[in-house]
């Protein structure tokens, strides 16, 4: 393969890919394990956003571990880097895309039996789909060292298949524009019926001395209503940008600021998640705070503690010392 089929990934890059990486292993986790700390936060909405993070934790590990590794064969542990990647990114788009149908059907269509018979639906598709897609690419030896052409070190589609621009479409790409078109549309239609539900009751709606603190909450879910979909686009098209250069045959692709964004937008949705739904969301953020206020209070006082009963021990000892001294004599 001639050198000019090749993307240089620079050290600069992977520090900047990994951090990324870090953090979204980072935020993927809080959410994770704020929903298990504790069960009254354990809503349908917030159970959809576990299975995203696992997907977008599954992501951070796996990039990560291409990052750092920047292959350049198709070795056992690329194929398995790329599998495992393709499956978790394909994954996410699909619950992405789940969570937003829930919300349209419970808050536009107002059925929540009916959003909540679909969590079933959304486990075969978001999980099946990537799996089928995956172990399919992967038995039929498409899965491999991808010259960093659409990817940032990590392994993906064999640039040397013949038909790799299919099996692009087939493990994301395809997904990735079907996200594009839907996310901004339901969330449109979500927002279109809070503001008209909104101004239907805001006629009959009493002043109350607590209005307010509701309209600090309705602003703050109508603002998360409209960076969803933003994020999401903002974050994911610079790799579909580096794929229509592929395409097009343009070495703009290998552009040192295009191959970083790239890399950021792939790695950065579990950090991005976590900032949306854990430190902007007000019951999240609060019971985190005095989760670890607690933690740096019972830490302080143990180490506050440890001298004290180093001295008892170290009086104690004295005192025993003492005592066997006159029985001697």
């Amino acid at each position: 393969m001639a050198d000019t089929n090749h993307t240089v990934v620079y050290f600069s890059e992977q520090v900047v890919v990994l951090c990324s990486c870090g953090l979204s292993f980072v935020g993927s986790t809080l959410i994770i394990l704020t929903y298990i700390m504790w069960p009254d936060l354990r809503t349908t909405p917030r159970k959809l956003l576990v299975f995203l993070s696992v997907s977008d934790w599954l992501s951070a590990v796996s990039y990560a571990f291409g990052v750092w590794r920047v292959f350049h064969t198709d070795s056992l542990d690329c194929v398995v880097q790329g599998a495992v990647s393709t499956f978790a990114n394909t994954s996410s788009f699909f619950w992405t895309v789940a969570i937003a149908v829930y919300l349209y059907v419970f808050i536009v269509r107002s059925n929540q039996r009916a959003a909540d018979s679909l969590v079933l639906f959304f486990h075969l598709i978001s999980w099946g789909v990537p799996l089928i897609i995956t172990v399919a690419a992967v038995c039929l030896k498409k899965i491999g060292y991808d010259a960093s052409e659409v990817s940032v070190g990590w392994c993906w589609v064999r640039i040397q298949a013949p038909d790799r621009v299919l099996w692009m479409l087939l493990t994301g790409k395809i997904w990735e524009f079907l996200a594009y078109l839907t996310l901004p549309v339901l969330y449109i239609l979500i927002k279109r019926h809070i503001h008209i539900a909104h101004a239907a009751l805001s006629e009959y709606r009493p002043i109350l001395a607590n209005r307010p603190a509701y309209q600090s909450f309705s602003s703050m879910a109508d603002v998360k209503l409209t960076l969803i979909p933003i994020i999401f686009i903002i974050l994911r098209i610079w790799s579909t940008v580096r794929f229509i250069l592929l395409l097009a045959g343009s070495p703009v692709r290998q552009h040192p600021v295009l191959v970083t964004l790239h890399g950021i937008g792939n790695t950065s949705q579990g950090a991005a998640n976590c900032i949306m739904f854990v430190l902007f969301t007000q019951p999240v953020r609060t019971r985190l705070c005095r989760s670890l206020c607690c933690c740096c209070s019972k830490c302080r006082a143990n180490s506050a503690h440890r001298p004290l009963q180093g001295q008892d021990l170290s009086t104690q000892r004295d005192g025993d010392s003492s005592s066997r001294a006159q029985a001697d004599r």
